[in-house]
């Protein structure tokens, strides 16, 4: 399975962003990660395609919204009241359709069968 992000850009603070990733085949967890410089690569949002469950990291609670569309395999991030710290390149991950990954492990990167090549978000203050 092939993912192709899109979406990233630079922006102001408090602007909103959407990202955008489409899978090559079917996949039953979609997720987004972000690296910042200098930094590790760390979790933001995810979801199920079944069923839809969403999972959030704590600090983009009520900011960020992860959706999908399951007939075009694609899933988006809706990035509103952005802020410098959410800087990063965001990376898109999937996990093979034959695995199911528990509520406790979305987070974790090695969880994740499939990597898109990243989009630069910059947040500009």
């Amino acid at each position: 399975v092939q993912l192709q992000a899109s979406g990233g850009g630079l922006v102001q603070t408090g602007d909103s962003l959407r990202l955008s990733c489409t899978a090559s085949g079917r996949t039953s967890m979609m997720a987004w990660f972000r690296q910042a410089p200098g930094k590790e690569r760390d979790f933001v949002a995810a979801i199920r395609r079944a069923g839809g469950a969403t999972f959030y990291e704590d600090s983009v609670k009520g900011r960020f919204t992860i959706a999908a569309d399951n007939a075009e395999n694609t899933v988006y991030l809706l990035m509103n009241s952005l802020k410098s710290e959410d800087t990063a390149v965001y990376y898109c991950a999937a996990v093979s359709p034959s695995r199911r990954v528990i509520n406790t492990a979305v987070s974790m990167p090695r969880m994740y069968d499939y990597w898109g090549k990243g989009t630069l978000v910059t947040v500009s203050s």
